[in-house]
């Protein structure tokens, strides 16, 4: 689908509603101009990416089968070029909100709208707004209210002869409430304050000061307090080196009373510039007051503004970039491949209620639960084994899947003592179990295990997420995932629609089976809603299996557009047609059938698992995307396909690391060498399970010897199976320090 008017294409979001004027028309052409530069992609890419976003195309869709179009623009770049174009939209609309204010008012100079049209930020706009939005009353509204204005104007000008009380004098009056000489000019220098204050090119200027020279400085608001924010109880650094996870940090200190955060701004040399700006003539009637009303101006008004929209903007920064990594660290986590064919023992680990189990067949089917007491104060550890060993017996459990929450390390242990104790091979492993409290209480668990109490719920969770990770975990809230820093502190909106994106693109690069695959699954796919997701489902219920992909427009409001959308990334195994259990777009079964024609092979071929090496026989890439009618990217991506068929982009991950022994923390000595998993990326660093109830850190000066890295996601994800070293141990803080360096292969 390529666009042939790529090249004259010139966006407008009404289309019904061309731009009327020409300053109009530039804004939008500059909007296509700025994400082409910021994205660092050509302008035909930009057009096309943006007018099937307008179209209703969803990111997987455009990612995945409108590569023709945008150059093959991966999903990435995509949400980021979509994120701008909000942005920048609101931009514009907010600029047409202020020229027409300021018009409105009778205000607007030539030299006023080129500047607002020209700026690229919401604070620039805002700034230069200032001076003419409405304002509620202020003390200088309130000087203009009874009158000062003239006296206000009089000593702006800075030529006056005489003492300013003289001047003043004339603008007393017992009724407006100004009695004497001195509040004339306090109320004069009140409007003149606020004057100096609505001056963009100030704010601009001092703005920029504060962030390139001013420092941001906590202190405890009692240092015998004990807390985790004690490195900030004496801290000050410069504005632009201060780190992400240092201003989360601090925001949340402040936040909790316990530390007192302030902006440090070169006050001095602001104070020197406005009185450059401002006094114009060395007046001694003017000059003194213009000096105290400089510095109140900037301490009352401009100070405390800067200082809130500097840290806000930090805030911003910061919390993009934590949503960037959480959004990293949950793709991985999504992406852990499955375990399977293996019957899995869920075991949701307690003490004074029993730890919950169910057992899991294959297909994460709950054949059994149970609860058993071998954790304080109970203590029934034999009658828990031979609970235990018939389960085991009775579904040929090959693998036990344990949470890592509340008697996580008391359950491992009476776990490893069982495996000694079996005449067959039995592993263990610890699964994050973030979330799983919150899946169980929910709405979707209520509706999926009606019979279940929240322990069984979250027991079964914990065993079918190490059998299909992603079709588990996107029951959860990804923010309850635990794989994030500060997610419960930052602006939530942003945060799940970061991570909403990021299970969808995720979703959308496995696919589903359209006959198995849960209502909370396919409310990711593509053009599916929550309740196109629950009508799928309904089909499904009262008319059986789908054996094509064209009965999903018999499902209930499932349009030609939503079909489109998800087709492609619904997999049926076993239908009429065995194109449906590929990725490959019904809108290309025709060029995908034909291929398979002039190559000598039958839909029977594709069926018994696919055309090992058809890429090599496609000699002329050009010539064969021609006569089929079709781009050749799209043909590459379809004989990729059918070489082997519904692949799970999955199967390249690392594989969880199964035990059938434990370690105690006491049994860590420095220089030990061991293989643990990546659990989480954070600004400084990684935290790693190598075996104990604790994770060990490995700071971020720790990771590599080999060059130099500014963020850990350079070179680790979570899920990574990575060897460390122990540095050192402290028991009674439960914080182990590791090491990578050394260890790299």
């Amino acid at each position: 689908m390529l666009l042939a008017e790529a090249s004259g294409f010139v966006y407008n979001r009404n289309t019904e509603k061309k731009p009327s004027n020409r300053g109009q028309r530039s804004l939008y052409m500059d909007i296509l101009k700025k994400l082409t530069e910021e994205l660092g992609v050509q302008r035909w890419q930009t057009e096309a990416a943006v007018k099937l976003i307008d179209e209703g195309n969803t990111i997987p869709f455009i990612s995945r089968y409108r590569k023709e179009a945008t150059g093959s623009l991966n999903d990435e770049v995509l949400r980021n070029l979509n994120e701008r174009l909000t942005y920048l939209r609101n931009l514009e609309e907010k600029k047409e909100q202020v020229l027409g204010s300021i018009r409105e008012q009778g205000k607007l100079t030539k030299e006023l709208e080129s500047q607002i049209l020209a700026a690229e930020t919401m604070v620039v706009v805002d700034d230069l707004y200032r001076p003419y939005r409405p304002k509620r009353r202020t003390r200088a509204t309130i000087a203009k209210e009874k009158g000062l204005e003239g006296l206000a104007d009089l000593i702006r000008l800075q030529m006056t002869k005489r003492p300013l009380t003289e001047d003043a004098a004339a603008y007393l009056s017992e009724e407006k409430g100004v009695l004497t000489p001195e509040e004339a000019i306090e109320g004069a220098g009140d409007i003149l304050a606020e004057s100096i204050s609505d001056e963009a090119d100030y704010r601009i200027y001092i703005r920029k000061l504060t962030f390139d020279e001013g420092k941001l400085t906590s202190a405890a608001k009692d240092e015998k307090t004990e807390s985790v924010y004690e490195m900030y109880y004496n801290f000050e650094e410069p504005v632009k080196k201060l780190a992400g996870h240092r201003i989360l940090a601090l925001n949340r200190g402040e936040a909790e009373k316990i530390l007192t955060v302030k902006l440090e701004a070169p006050e001095e040399r602001i104070l020197r510039y406005l009185e450059k700006k401002v006094i114009v003539r060395d007046n001694p009637y003017t000059s003194p007051v213009l000096k105290e009303v400089i510095e109140d101006s900037y301490k009352r008004l401009i100070a405390p503004a800067i200082e809130r929209e500097i840290r806000n903007e930090l805030t911003e920064k910061a919390e993009d970039g934590a949503i960037k990594v959480f959004g990293k660290n949950l793709e991985q986590l999504l992406m852990q491949p499955p375990i399977v064919g293996q019957v899995v023992l869920g075991w949701d680990p307690a003490f004074r209620t029993g730890c919950k189990l169910a057992v899991v067949d294959t297909t994460g089917k709950v054949l059994d639960t149970v609860v058993i007491y071998p954790t304080a104060p109970q203590n029934k550890v034999a009658e828990a084994k031979a609970v235990l060993k018939k389960l085991i017996s009775k579904y040929h459990i090959t693998l036990i899947s344990v949470g890592n929450g509340t008697a996580s390390r008391e359950s491992e242990m009476v776990i490893v003592d069982l495996l000694k104790e079996l005449p067959v091979k039995v592993q263990y492993v610890i699964v994050n179990e973030a979330g799983a409290s919150v899946y169980s209480a929910s709405k979707l668990a209520t509706e999926e295990f009606p019979n279940f109490d929240v322990g069984q719920r979250s027991a079964a969770s914990i065993a079918r997420r190490l059998q299909d990770p992603l079709a588990e975990l996107v029951k959860i809230d990804p923010k309850s995932i635990g794989v994030g820093q500060y997610q419960h502190d930052m602006n939530q909106k942003k945060l799940s629609e970061a991570l909403a994106g990021v299970v969808e693109d995720c979703v959308n690069k496995v696919g589903v089976d359209l006959n198995t695959a849960s209502a909370s699954l396919l409310e990711y796919i593509s053009g599916i809603s929550k309740t196109l997701a629950k009508n799928i489902v309904l089909y499904r219920e009262v008319n059986g299996r789908f054996s094509d992909r064209r009965q999903l427009l018999k499902v209930a409001k499932l349009g030609p557009k939503a079909y489109e959308q998800c087709a492609g990334f619904m997999r049926i195994t076993g239908g009429t047609n065995p194109l449906d259990a590929t990725s490959v777009h019904p809108e290309s079964y025709e060029a995908a059938e034909k291929l398979l024609a002039s190559m000598g092979y039958s839909g029977e071929d594709l069926r018994k698992g696919g055309l090992a090496g058809l890429s090599r026989r496609v000699k002329d890439v050009k010539k064969l995307s021609d006569s089929l009618g079709i781009g050749e990217i799209t043909l590459k991506d379809i004989v990729k396909e059918l070489e082997k068929p519904a692949r799970d982009p999955r199967d390249e991950m690392p594989r969880p690391i199964l035990r059938t022994d434990v370690l105690e923390m006491k049994d860590l000595t420095p220089g030990m060498i061991l293989k643990g998993t990546v659990r989480n990326v954070i600004d400084f660093g990684v935290f790693v399970d190598i075996g104990v109830h604790q994770d060990g850190l490995v700071h971020i000066s720790q990771i590599t010897d080999k060059k130099f890295i500014k963020h850990p996601l350079e070179v680790l994800s979570v899920g990574d199976v990575v060897e460390v070293k122990v540095m050192s141990v402290d028991l009674q803080k439960k914080r182990i320090a590791l090491t990578m360096k050394g260890l790299e292969a």
